[in-house]
C-alpha cells in the first residue's frame, strides 16, 4: 500500500501549516513506499538547496524505515554504518525525514524536510507525517 495523494496532500497541509506557526521556510517531500515522489512544496523563500535535501531525507526514511535521524547515529566515524549516505544516489544522515507508517503497522511513505534547523525540520516533518503514521518504526518494512 503507498500513501494516497489526498493524504499525501493533507502532510503538506499539516507541516506548512507547522512551518508557519514556527516562522520558518520549507521544502517538504511525500514519497510512496517505493521512495518515489508523490507530492513536494517548496515554500515562499525556502532555500533551493533544500529541494533536494528534502527529498533525500525523505529517501533515506523510505529506504531503511526509520528516521533520517536513527540512520545519522549509526553513520558516524567508527560506526557500522560509516559512509552510508554515499549509497543509493545519495542520503541524508540528519533529522528531518521520517517514515510513515499506517495504523496495521506498514511503511506506507515518507516525508522529508530542509530548510531551518534539523530541530525544527524535525518538528515540521512530525506534524505532517501525524497525518497518517502512527509509529515510527514499521512492524515489517517491505514495502508494496
Amino acid at each position: 500500500m503507498h500513501v494516497s495523494f489526498e493524504v499525501a496532500q493533507e502532510i503538506i497541509e499539516k507541516a506548512v501549516e507547522k512551518s508557519k506557526q514556527i516562522g520558518v521556510k520549507m521544502c517538504i517531500a511525500v514519497l510512496d513506499s517505493g521512495g518515489n515522489l508523490k507530492s513536494f512544496t517548496r515554500m515562499d523563500d525556502a532555500w533551493v538547496g533544500s529541494i533536494d535535501i528534502a527529498i533525500k531525507k525523505a529517501k533515506t526514511a523510505c529506504y531503511f524505515a526509520m528516521p533520517s535521524g536513527e540512520i545519522g547515529k549509526l553513520s558516524v566515524p567508527g560506526s557500522p554504518l560509516y559512509g552510508i549516505e554515499h549509497s543509493n544516489d545519495g542520503l541524508i544522515t540528519f533529522p528531518g525525514g521520517l517514515p510513515i507508517v499506517d495504523e496495521e503497522g506498514i511503511l506506507i511513505g515518507a516525508i522529508g524536510v530542509s530548510g531551518d534547523t534539523v530541530e525544527n525540520d524535525h518538528l515540521v516533518a512530525q506534524a505532517g507525517v501525524n497525518v497518517a503514521g502512527v509509529c515510527d518504526v514499521p512492524k515489517h518494512p517491505w514495502r508494496t
